[in-house]
This record gives structure tokens, C-alpha cells and sequence, in this order.
């Protein structure tokens, strides 16, 4: 089986930190470097937190670079959701032993694109800031890469778009919120885009049964400690356990593209609404379309039962 190639672009986050954990035990990915940006919190922590997670699986041979410190144009907003004291569901893991890379984070994706142009898929779980960046600094890589997948946007398309925003304005998620000119460059670099929104992403169907909180409780595995204690500390605040895995479902799609069907709609995102700033529009009209918009594939809808499947198979695995 040949491996699909990816780069992590994250910024962990409990979530993204089990995104980082079913990346590295999916025999069908080749996890090639781990990216992170300033997001969920700082670029420093989000850093030391991926290295924190690589180091509980073992998998020091992965390359971890830091990256954008701040938004593109403005200031960083906090975070109204916290992860915890450490970024990572208060499950306090040891300092990590490894060092960052050298490389700057938007450097490394740039050369780890160039030497495998059409082949690396990127997936992006923290606000665009790294992929803007390097688009900027490198167009040529637009079409080398393969395809990007994205925890991106909210268009809509059920209840859970708007009942979970994650972002600071009521009809925004947090990754567009905190950086929406990085997203508005990438949405329009004509880079096949796989957005997969909150429509999906928060969908309240991503939750535990309870016998898979048991299977966590028995595993010996540190992840599924990891995964289990970021369960409670969201369960203690009043949230699901989808809190826990909303980025893991942008590695399950890059593991098995039929877990959500997508439809190709024209979207443009919203960097200036002060109700609205981080909204991402689809332009859902029979008429009159506003073709200028870019067009993206966004995820209509997931098949929920078999992801948590799949996730809680490597988990335990």
C-alpha cells in the first residue's frame, strides 16, 4: 500500500494533538513534518504541545517546525474555549526532550513541497497564517500541492454551523476568525481546497458511546489517557466530547476521502463584518452567482459513526 504523504499544519490544542496522534498511527499516511502556528494559543506553546505529543508516541523522527506568531494583519484574538492551563486538556505531559527544527515553519513547508511536487497533501487544523505566508513567499508551490484539507469555515448547511461556532463573532469558526486574510488567500489560491466545516466538524452526531469511554479507560496506551482525560476536562465545563476530535476528522477524511461527501460551492470569507468578521459565505443561489468568489470543495455532510470508528481502531491500536 503506498502511503498518502502529509504535513500536519496545527496548533495544538487537544484536538489537534489527537489529529497528530491519528496521523502517526494511520498505516496509510506518511506523516512527513508537523507545522505549527499561533491559534488556539501562542506559537510557542502550540510548538512544545506537538512536540509534548510526538514524544508520547514515540515518534521523535518527526520534524516539528514553529511558525507564524501572530495573524497576518492584526492582532491575535483569545480564544473564548480554553484547553486548559497547558493547551492540552490539562493532561500536563512531561517537557519534551526534542528541539524544534531550524527551518521556520512556512520554510519547511515550502522545501517539503518542492521536493515532492503533486505528491504532499496538507492538512491544516490552526488558522491559514503558515500556508498564507509561504504562498506568498513561494507561488510556485500552488501547483505542486496536491490538495489541502481543512478544518475551515461554517456554510450553513445545518443546525451545528451556527449552534458551535467556534469563532468570537455568532456566525464564525475560529480558524478563519483568528487569521481571515490568511483564509481568504488560501480559499483563493485555486489550490484544490477540501473544506470541512463545523457543519461537520461539531456535528453533535461526533460523540463517545460508553463503552468506548470504557475501551479508553482499559487501553494502556498513554494516547487513550490522553483522550480520556480531554474528555472529562471538557465534560466538567458543560461541552461534548466532539471538543476532543474535531480536528481529527480532517485526518480521517485524508485516511478515507468516503467518510463525507463534498459539493463544489463558491465561498467568500469575511474580513471585515464587524457582526460577521471570520464568516464564510457560500453563495448557495440558483441565480446570479457570484462566480468571482472561489470555488472550494466543502463537506455537505460526514458519515459520523464510521469516523469514531476509525478513530477510536487507532486509539487503541
Amino acid at each position: 500500500m503506498k502511503q498518502k504523504k502529509i504535513i500536519l499544519d496545527c496548533d495544538p490544542g487537544m484536538d489537534d494533538s489527537m489529529a497528530i496522534v491519528m496521523a502517526c498511527k494511520a498505516p496509510e499516511l506518511d506523516l512527513l513534518a508537523v507545522t505549527t502556528v499561533n491559534g488556539n494559543y501562542p506559537a510557542g506553546i502550540t510548538c512544545v504541545n506537538a512536540l509534548k505529543t510526538l514524544e508520547l508516541l514515540g515518534r521523535t523522527d518527526i520534524p516539528v517546525a514553529k511558525g507564524m506568531e501572530s495573524p497576518m494583519v492584526r492582532p491575535s484574538p483569545r480564544d473564548p474555549f480554553t484547553h486548559g492551563e497547558d493547551g492540552q486538556a490539562e493532561n500536563f505531559l512531561p517537557e519534551p526532550a526534542a528541539r524544534p527544527c531550524e527551518k521556520h515553519a512556512v520554510d519547511l513547508l515550502i522545501d517539503l513541497v518542492k521536493a515532492a511536487p503533486g505528491e504532499i497533501t496538507i492538512l491544516c487544523t490552526g488558522p491559514m497564517s503558515n500556508l498564507a505566508i509561504a504562498m506568498q513567499k513561494a507561488p510556485e508551490i500552488k501547483g505542486m500541492i496536491r490538495e489541502i484539507i481543512a478544518i475551515t469555515g461554517a456554510f450553513g448547511l445545518n443546525a451545528c454551523a451556527w449552534a458551535n461556532a467556534t469563532g468570537d463573532t455568532p456566525m464564525s469558526e475560529w480558524n478563519v476568525y483568528v487569521d481571515p486574510e490568511a483564509a481568504d488567500l488560501v480559499y483563493r489560491s485555486g489550490v484544490k481546497l477540501t473544506a470541512l466545516g463545523l457543519d461537520v466538524a461539531t456535528h453533535f452526531d461526533v460523540n463517545l458511546t460508553e463503552a468506548d469511554i470504557a475501551a479508553l479507560e482499559k487501553s494502556p496506551n498513554k494516547e487513550a489517557g490522553f483522550l480520556r482525560q480531554a474528555i472529562r476536562f471538557v465534560n466538567s465545563r458543560g461541552f461534548e466530547a466532539y471538543c476532543t476530535v474535531i480536528d481529527c476528522m480532517a485526518v480521517g477524511c485524508a485516511i478515507d476521502p468516503t467518510l463525507v461527501e463534498t459539493f463544489e460551492g463558491h465561498v467568500g470569507v469575511e474580513t471585515a463584518g464587524s457582526l460577521t468578521l471570520g464568516m464564510t459565505v457560500l453563495d448557495a443561489r440558483h441565480h446570479f452567482v457570484w462566480e468571482q468568489l472561489p470555488l472550494i470543495h466543502i463537506a455537505r455532510r460526514a458519515d459520523h459513526q464510521r469516523f469514531l470508528r476509525l478513530l477510536m481502531k487507532l486509539v487503541l491500536a
